[in-house]
């Protein structure tokens, strides 16, 4: 099963390549480990330190959240740059892993705001090592034309899903019941079954060339590296000590900083593939047509990131918790976007299957995904306008939101994340599949800005500008889909 050809050619897992089961299993975990945690972060974060909380201010709170999701994406540069040049994908998801566990154990120790930021720094470096390359050896499984890919990449993402439902109801009621920090040890638990099932499930059935980098570094570029990466370092800590001399150095402005960073770097990765020697014309070509389905992608993340934030606070502040013998937690409301998910899966797996060749282009499938992700927004700013904002709302509200953002999800993860693997340069694999998850990582920045404007004051205009924004870049991403298609060159 190590041989590619056999690896590519293999059935078994419901119809797809085996080692399809190895990665749905692993990210799985890992998805358990990261969304358990995030379910309760937020309330960790700005709950008094009377009730086991950080005390932090709830806008604070909101955008360490936001910024935080966004460095755990903007990091996949690093994994992708790490498994394409030294480590290879195999390798580089295995160290992710370690990375990640020891995060969550440091978050489940009694350590205070030194513990949360120790166990932000971990997780972010390795869930870029980590999450980028999973993705890629999905991609590695299938030929360019097989028409198992986009099928093949639903079912993946139904394993990310299975863990993330899971996970809310598990670490939040821990976490609600017995404390915080012993809801944080189930994520590291989570992460640590992850690797087991990774490691013996990757000498069985993943292929022997995700062992190796797919463009090693040339020892006379590693010097140059080594200096560009050391002057990186030294320019950040350069621009700290500044804002340090200046007297502005605070978590808000810490945060507008990392903020322009995440934006700023996908523009100038795009940058440096348009201008590199290894991309070919037609692959120049293609990355064209990938520029406005990146731009669609920020927009849509954007919105469907604030599940763990704005709709969060919805949750704790504007939903009824009490249905008569029933009593609900804020956090269990975060396994709605898995649980849509997972229930959207099969119909869209075998839709895509069933339409073959008649299923709409890629570029139709972004417009129609922020179509909908701007419809939830429209459709939980009505209880908003019927009944005003000082009361608190039936949960249907939320559900329904998280029902229709999630079709747009069906629309654009998977699709995203097949598309980009087969718009990828040849040298740059891995680190464009990086680049999709930059897209999140520049939503997720802007969040961290435009969170603080939300408030039960402003909650109907917070939402009508947002949905309305996504609706209309939808309709112009319809306007321009042919050009888009006819750029790509060869991709169906």
């Amino acid at each position: 099963m190590n041989n590619k050809n056999d690896v590519s050619d293999d059935k078994s897992f419901f119809g797809q390549p085996r080692g399809l089961s190895t990665l749905f299993y692993t990210e799985m975990w890992e998805r358990f480990s990261y969304y358990g945690m995030r379910a309760i972060l937020l309330f960790y974060m700005y709950y008094a330190v009377s009730k086991g909380g950080l005390g932090f201010s709830q806008t604070t709170a909101a955008s360490i959240m936001s910024i935080y999701g966004s460095l755990v994406y903007l990091t996949s540069v690093i994994g992708g740059f790490v498994s394409d040049r030294i480590l290879g994908p195999r390798r580089t998801v295995f160290l992710g892993g370690i990375f990640i566990m020891f995060g969550h154990i440091a978050l489940s120790l009694p350590l205070g705001a030194p513990g949360l930021f120790i166990s932000i720094a971990l997780i972010v470096i390795g869930t870029g090592l980590l999450k980028p390359n999973v993705s890629e050896m999905v991609g590695g499984l299938y030929t360019e034309d097989d028409i198992r890919r986009d099928s093949g990449f639903s079912i993946f993402v139904f394993g990310i899903n299975l863990g993330s439902l899971v996970a809310p109801q598990l670490v939040g009621w821990v976490g609600g019941h017995v404390s915080f920090h012993a809801g944080f040890s189930l994520a590291a638990i989570g992460m640590f079954f992850g690797l087991v099932q990774y490691y013996f499930g990757g000498k069985k059935y993943l292929n022997k060339d995700s062992l190796y980098p797919s463009d090693p570094i040339d020892p006379k570029n590693a010097r140059k590296i080594e200096w560009s990466v050391t002057l990186g370092i030294v320019v950040f800590a350069l621009i700290l000590l500044a804002m340090k001399l200046a007297n502005i150095m605070n978590i808000e402005n810490v945060i507008l900083l990392l903020s322009v960073i995440a934006v700023t770097t996908p523009i100038v990765y795009f940058v440096l593939m348009f201008s590199s020697s290894k991309v070919t014309k037609i692959e120049r070509s293609r990355l064209l047509a990938y520029v406005p389905l990146f731009i669609a992608a920020v927009i849509f993340w954007a919105i469907e990131e604030q599940g763990s934030t704005v709709l969060a606070l919805f949750a704790a502040q504007r939903t009824q918790l009490h249905l008569g013998a029933i009593t609900l937690s804020a956090s269990q409301f975060q396994s709605l976007n898995p649980l849509f998910i997972m229930l959207y899966t099969p119909f869209f797996a075998w839709m895509w299957i069933k339409l073959g060749n008649r299923q709409p282009s890629s570029p139709h499938k972004f417009s129609y995904g922020l179509g909908f992700a701007g419809l939830s927004y429209l459709f939980i700013a009505l209880p908003g306008i019927l009944f005003g904002t000082s009361g608190k709302v039936s949960p249907l509200w939320l559900v329904g939101s998280w029902a229709i953002v999630e079709i747009g999800e069906m629309l654009i993860s998977p699709i995203g994340l097949s598309v980009t693997t087969k718009l990828a340069p040849k040298a740059f694999g891995s680190q464009m599949m990086s680049m999709w998850f930059l897209a999140d990582a520049a939503g997720q920045a802007i969040n961290s800005q435009i969170v603080r404007f939300y408030s039960t004051a402003t909650e109907v205009p917070y939402f009508l500008i947002v949905g309305s924004v996504s609706i209309v870049f939808g309709f112009l991403l319809l306007l321009i889909s042919r050009w888009i298609s006819s750029k790509m060159v060869g991709i169906n």
